[in-house]
């Protein structure tokens, strides 16, 4: 008799010790995971401030502009528009397409339908751009990503309309 109470008893604190966990893990798992998930808008325009490289999951460098460098992205409607001007180049940069925002605004894409020649070549091989997103109000990062989903390479913006 009293081995099947301490069974009882035992049964008891192992079934609310997994209630609890249960109730505990459900609502964690609603959580937010962090800032990017929020509902804020790309839409608008944007300057490029620098560059990260990243090692997979560190920052290893950061590359800021050189003098005069300068490359703004323009989002609106599904289409977005960026431009490049780089003073000791003459080579022109500049692209037009469609893009899409995941829900959770997790993953940006980028469809490109026409640029400059030099984006043309581009173009020509690769014409859908995905990188993993990181929006908030006045700031984006948009991570170019390996096959495994490690991060190689960031473009970090800031809002300027």
């Amino acid at each position: 008799m009293i081995i099947n109470q301490q069974m009882s008893a035992n049964m008891k604190t192992i079934l609310y010790l997994s209630l609890i966990f249960l109730i505990s893990t459900s609502f964690v798992r609603n959580q937010p995971k962090e800032k990017h998930t929020q509902k804020y808008s790309i839409d608008g325009t944007w300057e490029l401030v620098n560059r990260f490289n990243y090692d997979g999951e560190n920052i290893t460098d950061t590359i800021p502009d050189p003098d005069g460098y300068r490359q703004i992205k323009m989002y609106n409607n599904g289409k977005v528009m960026w431009t490049r001007f780089v003073p000791q180049n003459s080579v022109e940069w500049f692209a037009y397409g469609s893009y899409s925002v995941s829900e959770g605004n997790t993953i940006l894409r980028e469809t490109l339908e026409y640029g400059s020649a030099s984006m043309m070549k581009v173009i020509d091989t690769m014409r859908v751009f995905s990188f993993e997103l990181y929006l908030e109000k006045d700031h984006y990062k948009q991570f170019t990503v390996d096959e495994d989903g490690n991060r190689i390479f960031s473009e970090n913006y800031k809002r300027i309309r």
